[in-house]
């Protein structure tokens, strides 16, 4: 079902695919959604799976603000369709 999100959630990835994050924002490539977590540790243990993991900050608040869509699953992962670049940011470790 369609929910309303956090302000900020996280989504972990590795650097190899950040040059593509910030041209293209994330895609759902052959996924159904983009899959977005409410925890930082979360997020990196996503990440781990691909190599030295990279935490995004995603502004989902704003991006429901501006008309997009988030889902929240059975298993508590948020997903949406896509998130534009303005809307990421990388989180510093702080």
């Amino acid at each position: 079902p369609e929910a309303i999100p956090p302000d900020i959630l996280y989504h972990g990835t590795t650097d190899k695919y950040l040059e593509n994050i910030f041209k293209e924002g994330l895609v759902r490539k052959s996924r159904q959604h983009v899959h977005l977590s409410i925890t930082i540790d979360t997020a990196k243990a996503v990440g781990t799976r691909h190599g030295k993991p990279v935490i995004l900050i995603i502004r989902s608040k704003e991006m429901h603000d501006a008309g997009y869509k988030f889902y929240l699953s059975e298993n508590k992962v948020w997903l949406t369709d896509a998130i534009p670049v303005e809307y990421i940011e990388r989180w510093d470790g702080n």
